[in-house]
């Protein structure tokens, strides 16, 4: 045999060899992450999916055709893993399409700008392939939230009734709503069970009543959907508990007032999905929020390190090697959650993070002096300072915008507390004075929000 047909010989075997590895693909897993801003389909497989894509308009349905796999048990376990109240999907339709094509049709509530991306092998996870679905209609959250105050205006308050309290107090069953006058936590989604509120509060609160100026406080749960954030010795996932922690740091928010001026909330993420960092900077600037803060449990290689954390912005270098780390590791999150960066917009982009200002960040500080004072009082402090490094989801040039880290999530004490009811409403009560003491040395701004 010639050396020619020798080597196109071996290119045939070569060729033949990957498509039978193609075909022989193994899917890991399937997920599925509904969320009202967006619902993610997560195929995991031990090799890179092709793929092709197609959108139907009427009914609204997408297509993809996924090349060199056959039909198998873990696909169609998507079918099965729909949820009813999933505001975006309907149903997923599984079937082999070809020979080594499968047919994924997703049968949709509304209609939705899809984005179809694979992601390469990171942290604990393989390939994967996803399916982003946009709804092309989406509710403005600041009219959500002015309108949830005008609501609150608008309805009369009942005239305390003692005897009436004690006969209901004496009466309620188990599972029973608790009363208006205490504050409540009302979990987004039934798969984020939010513990009930321990019955202290911190001194300053008051209840809302009239008000010229709304204030927003932006809350930014940190990972959340396909990025589980750090995990502890027990198995407790960072995204959980600072979901948790943020629920109730909501609750006593919405139930203050400042001067007056009512306050409300605005959640980054009230459920389990991901969200881009650059995203939940956007969204705080959408909702012209007058303080974002961003909930994080801290982590290291070993289990000793212990203590909260607070760190701001900085426009340099980073206060410590270890504020560095920290912001390495935390800046890491969209390559674990998923950031499909061909839709990146990179001027945008740079735009928007090389805009903080000096003010800004002397803000931020002393937002974060304020706050760790207050979490001293109730439990250990890694720094006795403000940290500062560059962190990603701080860079809202117009915001004063603090990343806090409860506690060391590595440290069996430390997680064990933050799955503590109490400890969690501990941390809660003193972020709130933190809260309250900023404003009460900086007062918001005057805006154009009035209700």
């Amino acid at each position: 045999m010639k050396r020619r047909d020798l080597m196109q010989s071996g290119a045939l075997v070569l060729m033949l060899g990957l498509q039978q590895l193609a075909r022989g693909a193994t899917i890991l897993t399937v997920r599925i992450w509904p969320a009202p801003d967006y619902s993610r389909v997560t195929i995991e497989s031990d090799t890179e999916l092709k793929f092709k894509q197609f959108f139907v308009a009427s009914p609204p349905r997408l297509a993809v055709d996924i090349e060199g796999i056959d039909l198998n048990p873990a696909l169609k376990e998507l079918v099965a893993k729909v949820e009813a109240a999933d505001p975006t999907i309907a149903g997923i339709r599984v079937a082999q399409n070809a020979p080594g094509i499968v047919r994924l049709v997703v049968d949709l509530k509304q209609a939705i700008s899809p984005q179809v991306f694979t992601l390469t092998p990171v942290a604990a996870y393989r390939h994967r392939l996803v399916f982003d679905l946009y709804p092309t209609q989406v509710a403005d959250p600041l009219e959500a939230l002015i309108a949830e105050r005008l609501k609150d205006s608008a309805s009369p308050q009942p005239a305390a009734d003692p005897l009436g309290e004690l006969i209901a107090q004496q009466t309620q069953k188990p599972g029973a709503q608790p009363s208006a006058s205490e504050p409540v936590v009302a979990p987004s989604k039934p798969a984020i069970a939010t513990p009930p509120l321990a019955s202290s509060a911190p001194s300053k609160v008051t209840r809302a009543t009239t008000t010229e100026r709304l204030i927003i406080i932006a809350l930014d749960p940190g990972h959340g959907g396909e990025d589980p954030g750090a995990m502890g010795p027990a198995g407790t996932r960072e995204k959980d508990v600072v979901l948790r922690l943020a629920h109730r740091l909501r609750a006593l928010i919405n139930a203050s007032a400042i001067n007056g001026n009512a306050m409300r909330t605005y959640l980054t993420r009230d459920a389990d999905f991901f969200v881009p960092l650059q995203v939940r900077v956007q969204k705080a600037q959408h909702v012209q929020a007058d303080l974002f803060i961003s909930i994080h449990a801290d982590a290291f290689f070993t289990p000793h390190p212990q203590g909260a954390s607070i760190f701001a912005l900085s426009q340099g270098g980073a206060s410590s090697t270890a504020a560095r780390w920290m912001a390495a590791r935390e800046n890491k999150a969209d390559q674990v959650g998923g950031l499909n960066i061909k839709t990146q917009d990179v001027q945008v982009k740079r735009a928007l993070f090389d805009m903080s200002t000096t003010a800004q960040i002397n803000d931020s500080l002393k937002l974060g002096g304020a706050m760790l004072g207050e979490i001293g009082r109730v439990g250990k402090l890694h720094k006795p300072k403000v940290e500062q490094a560059g962190f990603a989801v701080l860079k809202a040039p117009d915001i004063p915008s603090v990343l806090v880290e409860a506690a060391f999530i590595s440290n069996p004490e430390e997680e064990a507390k933050l799955n503590s009811n109490e400890y969690q409403q501990q941390l809660a009560n003193a972020l709130m004075r933190g809260i309250e003491g900023y404003f009460s040395k900086n007062p918001p701004l005057a805006r154009n929000r009035s209700v």
